[in-house]
């Protein structure tokens, strides 16, 4: 994957951390054991993807959580048969983890923007949270104990015959969505907020309030995300002051404090294997709170 190819904060890391050779085994991200599923234009407004994980077992490596400015629904199945509905909000920085029980999962991936629509709060709210879908105020949540019952591949079609019905925009809260959608679809590591305001014809106070509420984080932490997650894509022969300069940094040691600061351990030892030691997964709010 070169430089240009990246994936942006709402594409799935499957398949983007790059590592030297001899160390291609000791990173490993849940995305990597992930499987698209067909989605239908019809659900393009609100969801960027649907994907399935089968049964991931205990293992040795911690799994990499990397940060990414996504709110998801995940369908989650124990191999004891247990199944949950929950929302991940959007993670601001790495996690690392290992699954203390055999678990695979459907991940639907929400549109930037949609999370009012389809879950009934900002996506701000839901940053660095973990809920059941069925406490959440949105339509969506009313079809939890439904998508439970469903094979990953059944997912799509059910959603495709019953969101359009059950969600309700206003024209303005439209009009924020796909202005969201713009200023994603425009923005990259280095565009100044104020630049990008301009380009979309709204003041940067109020691209500064839609973009948090919609994504979850703030345009400055988008692009700092966006930068680390072009780091973990491109990294590999590179030297690092070059990949420094391609990802947008200002020089090497800049990337390397950012880098760690999301990550929580330098590129160096990142890409060597040796990241923080694996922590509990995070608990879900329940009742739920804003």
């Amino acid at each position: 994957m070169t430089t240009a190819q990246i994936p942006a904060p709402f594409a799935s890391t499957r398949g983007m951390i790059a590592s030297a050779p001899d160390d291609a085994a000791l990173v490993v991200t849940a995305e990597d054991f992930e499987r698209l599923l067909p989605r239908p234009d019809a659900l393009r407004p609100w969801i960027t993807e649907i994907a399935h994980i089968p049964t991931v077992r205990p293992r040795a490596t911690a799994f990499t959580h990397v940060p990414q400015a996504v709110t998801s629904i995940v369908l989650r199945t124990e191999a004891s048969g247990r199944r949950d509905a929950l929302v991940l909000g959007p993670r601001t920085r790495a996690t690392y983890a290992n699954p203390n029980k055999p678990a695979g999962c459907t991940r639907i991936r929400l549109a930037p923007g949609a999370s009012q629509a389809l879950l009934g709060l900002p996506a701000a709210v839901l940053t660095d949270r973990v809920a059941l879908l069925s406490d959440l105020p949105g339509p969506i949540a009313d079809l939890a104990a439904d998508l439970l019952e469903l094979d990953p591949e059944e997912v799509a079609s059910f959603l495709e015959a019953e969101l359009p019905q059950r969600l309700r925009e206003d024209s303005t809260r439209r009009d924020h969505r796909r202005l969201v959608n713009d200023a994603v679809a425009a923005m990259d590591a280095t565009t100044p907020v104020g630049e990008l305001a301009t380009s979309l014809a709204v003041s940067e106070r109020q691209l500064r309030n839609l973009f948090t509420a919609g994504i979850g984080v703030s345009p400055k932490h988008y692009a700092r995300i966006t930068r680390v997650r072009q780091v973990l894509a491109a990294a590999g022969n590179t030297p690092w002051s070059h990949l420094a300069t391609d990802s947008g940094y200002y020089d090497q040691s800049h990337m390397t404090a950012d880098f760690r600061s999301l990550m929580g351990v330098t590129p160096d030892r990142f890409f060597k294997g040796r990241v923080p030691a694996p922590t509990p997964c995070q608990s879900i709010t329940r009742p739920f709170e804003s």
